[in-house]
């Protein structure tokens, strides 16, 4: 039955990974994480997480002793609902220069992984040292144990506990210039969080713009993209389908405006000062492509600022994977638009 099954996706990913141009490391991780999801979610909603602590390699935080890895600090804030963040600090600190503070919030369709998920833990060293930044990598609770709004909540009170001890960060570190960055997910997290933010009050933290890596949104209709890739690598339109069923609340539909965000039911931000500015990443092999550029647009017509930046020949979560060309690129337009926006008044 595994074979059966492990040859069935493997058919079926190939199909739609043939028409790109992949390494074939980057086919074999891909395989790998679709055949983890796939193994791991039950019919009945659930997930087994015995075996997916078993799949899932973890990393612990370090201190490094070489100026090339950046260290990492993991700080507990609620043990009951183990609510914690890791900390990457950047290899080398530029003398009398802040750093930027990074909130980041991971994908996984907020039902898998975690900051010290090997993947996670690399990119946000990736952060830390291009960006020159502290990193605040969110351990958010995760669904169908903890559906919708645990994750929101978790972001924000992460956010709040920094904002009222500034000291748990170096001291070089400037909460003036904070921004939200999340993929997948992790960029659905980071919208509502920004909401929230904008109706609350903080003593330090500022948050100068929103960092969206092909953003985790839906709804009942299906897209162009859903019907063209229903199979598409990681995000196919039944995983997807999946996680929102177990996320949202019992008895919604994904026209909820946590999933729809620009939707029939969407929270307006027309008039909601202080929303800061977005820099959205798609790529044209996601599925996801029709409602993260929903998304931009609801953007411009609510008054926002915002930038689209699209890479058509490439995949969901491309940026993880460091022998893809568009990942260093993506890199560059994060710190293009992190310094910009550093630097505003």
């Amino acid at each position: 039955m595994i074979l059966s099954l492990v040859r069935s996706v493997s058919v079926a990913e190939k199909a739609h990974i043939s028409e790109l141009s992949l390494p074939w490391k980057t086919r074999i991780v891909l395989f790998f994480i679709s055949l983890v999801t796939d193994y791991t979610r039950r019919s009945d909603g659930t997930v087994n997480r015995l075996l997916l602590r078993l799949l899932d390699f973890r990393f612990p935080a370090i201190q490094s002793l070489t100026p090339h890895i950046s260290s990492t600090t993991d700080v507990t804030l609620d043990p009951a609902r183990n609510l914690w963040f890791r900390l990457f600090y950047p290899s080398s600190i530029p003398t009398g220069e802040p750093l930027r503070v990074i909130f980041f919030f991971h994908g996984g369709g907020f039902t898998f992984l975690g900051p010290d998920s090997l993947g996670y833990d690399i990119v946000c060293r990736r952060f830390a040292r291009k960006l020159s930044a502290v990193v605040v990598s969110v351990n958010y609770r995760l669904s169908p144990e903890h559906r919708f709004p645990s994750q929101y909540d978790d972001a924000f009170d992460v956010i709040r506990y920094i904002d009222q001890h500034p000291s748990e960060l170096p001291f070089s570190a400037d909460l003036g210039r904070c921004f939200l960055a999340g993929d997948s997910a992790g960029g659905n997290i980071a919208h509502h969080v920004a909401v929230r933010a904008c109706k609350s009050s903080f003593e330090a933290v500022k948050i100068r713009g929103i960092i969206s890596i092909q953003p985790f949104f839906g709804g009942e209709e299906r897209t162009p993209a859903e019907i063209q890739m229903p199979i598409a690598p990681i995000v196919s339109v039944e995983r997807t389908d999946w996680c929102w069923k177990v996320f949202l609340p019992e008895g919604e539909d994904r026209d909820h405006w946590a999933a729809n965000v620009s939707g029939p039911n969407a929270v307006e931000i027309t008039g909601l000062e202080g929303f800061p500015a977005v820099i959205l990443f798609v790529a044209g092999f996601d599925p996801l492509r029709d409602w993260q550029k929903r998304y931009y647009e609801w953007l411009k017509r609510s008054g926002k600022e915002a930038d689209l930046v699209e890479y058509p020949n490439t995949i969901h979560a491309f940026y993880m994977f460091p022998e893809l060309p568009e990942s260093a690129q993506i890199f560059s337009e994060i710190s293009d638009f992190v310094s910009r926006k550093a630097k505003a008044p």
